[in-house]
């Protein structure tokens, strides 16, 4: 299964990524319009450690504790993408607590949003691979 891969060494910290994960939402045809003087809650982010800069999504696991440990059935695994149903949400909160890779998280509507690969929108891929400038997010399947 294709999956999101990021070299940290290549990552330039613009938050680009982020930028085009949160147009990607919108379903706009213009960037500045859609997000201008807005907040964004984009389904990856950029962190920085003081080292090195890095992106952090939903690694669609295997073996996803997240969807193991979800109390109301709202996250799903489908074709190896861990899904969310917002209407099964109750917001308890569980599945941002074992995530051990800090990829989910609360926005301002939902209890929970979580990096969907992009399945939901007509990008072909990821919103944050075709957005990131030094190619340093990749869209691939490895052993």
């Amino acid at each position: 299964m294709k999956r999101i891969y990021v070299n940290e060494e290549w990552c330039l910290g613009c938050h680009l990524c982020e930028y085009n994960c949160a147009f990607a939402e919108t379903g706009e045809a213009n960037m500045s319009l859609a997000l201008k003087d807005k907040e964004i809650y984009p389904k990856i982010r950029v962190e920085d450690d003081g080292k090195i800069m890095y992106a952090v999504s939903c690694r669609h696991c295997d073996d996803a504790i997240c969807v193991k440990s979800c109390i109301s059935g709202a996250l799903t695994k489908e074709d190896g993408v861990v899904k969310i149903d917002k209407n099964k949400c109750i917001g308890c909160l569980t599945c941002i607590l074992v995530c051990p890779y800090g990829a989910l998280r609360t926005n301002g509507e939902q209890a929970v949003v979580k990096c969907e690969l992009c399945t939901d929108n007509a990008c072909g891929e990821p919103a944050c691979v075709k957005g990131c400038p030094n190619n340093a997010i990749c869209f691939e399947e490895r052993d």
